[in-house]
């Protein structure tokens, strides 16, 4: 495989998706991307199911935010520029504001971005339904920082982005 710090451009967002994949949350959400085309815009979407439901019968809150935290990390990781060899990217802030129901089987999230540091990048994100709806908006940043090593236990490669 190739290594991380030799990926630029779309060799970059084809081994982002492939590390994005193996995350088992991910996964268990059926988080998927919709649209990388537009220049500093992400879209993503995941199905209203049982599995990102609450006890409460409603799209639980934290399953939202995860789908906005991928998102928001996927537009900043292609906006900054960030080298996956030797860098990772975290997210330094999150605030989500949740304004409604979903009325359909999906919701999707667009993020985009505002302003791209060599430090620091800030994105805003949407979710919709398919009505086009707001469910939920929130505010993103993250932070570009040196490379760590995965915590113990933690089923990732360890040449692979924090994202």
């Amino acid at each position: 495989m190739t290594e991380p710090a030799d990926l630029r451009g779309e060799a970059l967002i084809e081994h982002l998706r492939h590390v994005f994949h193996q995350t088992p949350l991910h996964a268990l959400l059926e988080i998927r991307f919709e649209d990388l085309e537009e220049e500093g815009v992400v879209r993503v979407s995941m199905p209203v199911s049982d599995a990102a439901f609450n006890a409460s019968g409603n799209l639980h809150g934290g399953a939202i935010a995860t789908l906005i935290d991928v998102a928001a990390g996927s537009c900043s990781a292609r906006a900054s520029g960030f080298d996956p060899g030797t860098q990772s990217l975290v997210t330094a802030d999150l605030h989500v504001r949740y304004l409604g129901r979903p009325k359909g089987d999906r919701v999707y999230a667009e993020a985009r971005l505002l302003r791209a540091g060599r430090m620091l990048i800030v994105v805003e994100i949407r979710v919709t339904d398919p009505h086009d709806n707001v469910i939920a908006s929130a505010d993103f940043s993250a932070m570009v920082v040196p490379r760590r090593e995965p915590l113990e236990g933690a089923a990732s490669d360890p040449q692979s982005p924090d994202l």
